[in-house]
């Protein structure tokens, strides 16, 4: 499952997750549609952004946090623009196995 505001990011990972043989169950472009889409059919994993409309400060890391305590068996990978210590540290304070942080510009 994939959680990104840019479109354009967001149809390149399900591209390249696909033609690496995943399958992308949702590709959405807020925390909203993500929580409704996880609560409808809860991926193995997903991949999001932290930052997200409609305030673009934090709603992606709080739909991973929310994510983790309602379906703990599923993973998360949180993608930021900008090194946040704040965010990662809160992410990585609960149960870390199946979490990760990682820079966009890393990928």
């Amino acid at each position: 499952m994939l959680a990104d505001d840019s479109t354009l990011l967001r149809e390149g990972l399900a591209r390249l997750l696909a033609d690496e043989g995943h399958t992308v169950t949702a590709s959405v472009g807020d925390a909203r549609e993500l929580l409704a889409a996880v609560a409808a059919d809860p991926p193995d994993a997903a991949v999001i952004d932290v930052r997200m409309p409609p305030t673009h400060t934090d709603e992606g890391l709080r739909a991973a946090l929310e994510i983790r305590a309602k379906w703990p068996g599923t993973s998360v990978l949180v993608l930021s623009q900008y090194v946040e210590r704040r965010y990662a540290t809160e992410l990585l304070t609960t149960a870390t196995e199946g979490v990760g942080y990682l820079l966009k510009d890393r990928v």
